[in-house]
């Protein structure tokens, strides 16, 4: 399998009028965050692949129409009393979900958000980020009955706990990603927020049985292991 990883900050090589034939092979798109949802439609018009996101603690005038329980649609509405279209959108919504996707048989699940550091949107205190992740434990119960495994990528938009987090407030990681990680045993957690300008900055770090990948900008992961029917992809 081969999944487009994007996060924070958008691509050139994504954006772009060669994105089709540049990523013809990829099977999945996953978003790790702080992007705008009209970025995710371009992606989805120009591959028609499937498209999973989590928001960030940025670009989050949209977050609403996906964590209410009002389904997000095309429709109208003013914004700083200025009337505007809100965008369609193909994508599936993975925060604080399990979804399967049943043609490439893989298990995503997302927690997205970041450490609590201001009154803004969509940052978590480490409780409620546990409490979040609780939340999706039947759900991951099941599919470790009927498929064999709990979950196969866990998309976050902070880092794990001392794993490719930063000191300060805004972007210490999540301790329950420790948590996920030694429950439930994904494949790989991808995450965002650590900006990598820095090209020989590290994306990668391992625990217990989870790789795990800072998706910043955009990456491409492969692994064949992934999406294939009949395997529990080592879990």
């Amino acid at each position: 399998m081969k999944i487009l990883c994007i996060s924070d900050e958008s691509d050139p090589l994504v954006y772009s009028k060669n994105i089709a034939s540049r990523y013809a092979d990829v099977d999945v798109v996953i978003a790790a965050g702080d992007l705008p949802l009209k970025y995710y439609e371009f992606i989805i018009s120009s591959l028609n692949k499937p498209l999973y996101f989590v928001f960030g603690n940025h670009n989050l005038e949209f977050l609403s129409q996906f964590t209410s329980n009002v389904q997000p649609i095309l429709q109208y509405g003013y914004t700083d009393g200025k009337m505007q279209l809100y965008p369609s959108f193909g994508g599936e919504y993975a925060d604080g979900k399990v979804l399967y996707n049943h043609k490439h048989n893989l298990i995503i699940a997302g927690l997205g958000g970041a450490m609590r550091y201001n009154k803004g949107k969509h940052q978590f205190t480490e409780r409620e980020m546990f409490f979040r992740m609780l939340r999706m434990v039947p759900k991951l119960l099941i599919n470790r009955i009927f498929r064999g495994r709990y979950v196969d990528i866990l998309v976050t938009h902070a880092a794990p706990m001392g794993l490719g987090d930063d000191a300060d407030r805004c972007h210490q990681g999540f301790s329950t990603f420790l948590t996920f990680m030694q429950w439930f045993k994904p494949r790989y957690l991808l995450h965002g927020h650590i900006h990598l300008h820095d090209m020989n900055a590290n994306r990668y770090h391992v625990y217990k049985q989870t790789q795990i990948i800072n998706i910043f900008q955009s990456y491409i992961l492969e692994d064949p292991k992934l999406g294939v029917k009949g395997r529990n992809h080592g879990v």
